[in-house]
């Protein structure tokens, strides 16, 4: 059994007893969190697909910890202008554990 869920703006195909890293959730670590937009969900061979979500489905998931991600450098310049702009950004995650696909 295995379903596509929606969550920080990007899709992630789970089955039960997955660990997905994704956008930053406001959950504290060791709750429980249900995803509600579950696109499609795959039993057996019997598949339902969403219009543009399945009703009454949703999948269960703990959250184990949050984490900011490696660093990216982001490094602006002009040449010949002497501008020249360096930044560094983290990205925030929640690391989730799949537990029950319900649909």
């Amino acid at each position: 059994m295995y379903a596509i869920i929606e969550t920080g703006g990007k899709q992630y195909r789970v089955q039960e007893g997955d660990q997905l890293f994704v956008e930053k959730l406001e959950v504290i670590e060791g709750e429980s969190f249900k995803f509600d937009k579950v696109l499609l969900v795959s039993d057996n061979g019997e598949v339902k697909v969403g219009k543009p979500y399945v009703d009454g489905a949703n999948v269960e998931a703990t959250v184990e910890k949050h984490g900011k991600g490696k660093k990216v450098i982001v490094f602006k310049y002009r040449a010949k202008k002497d501008y020249r702009k360096k930044q560094g950004h983290r990205q925030p995650y929640t690391k989730v554990v799949i537990g029950k696909i319900n649909g």
